[in-house]
């Protein structure tokens, strides 16, 4: 049947090999769905700086209606969703620098 000294994972890409032949499907292709080109890329940062703009423009709109003070709270809310869309592309730009892998947190179960 088959060597026994061969490992279990030699046996496993063997087996994933042959069933991929029968199938009439190339063996070893590296499966792409994790992989996006860079117009998708840029669209998710895109959307990101716009949604941090947008809801801060809301909270602020809100604010402003609720407490009457018209412009102040408003504006102030924009450049706080706008800091809070520049943090999240710039988190997003990490995760795409290390290789689609989430950025580690600093002092995340150091000590």
């Amino acid at each position: 049947m088959s060597d026994p000294n061969q490992s279990e994972a030699d046996r496993l890409k063997a087996l994933e090999d042959r069933l991929a032949r029968a199938k009439g499907k190339e063996p070893d292709k590296p499966h792409q769905d994790n992989h996006y080109s860079q117009g998708q890329l840029a669209w998710r940062m895109v959307i990101e700086l716009v949604a941090g703009l947008s809801i801060g423009f809301g909270i602020g709109y809100g604010l402003d209606r609720l407490f009457g003070t018209t412009p102040i709270l408003m504006v102030l809310f924009i450049f706080f969703g706008l800091a809070a869309g520049v943090n999240v592309m710039l988190r997003t730009a990490r995760e795409i620098g290390n290789g689609g892998q989430a950025p580690e947190e600093k002092g995340s179960d150091n000590g």
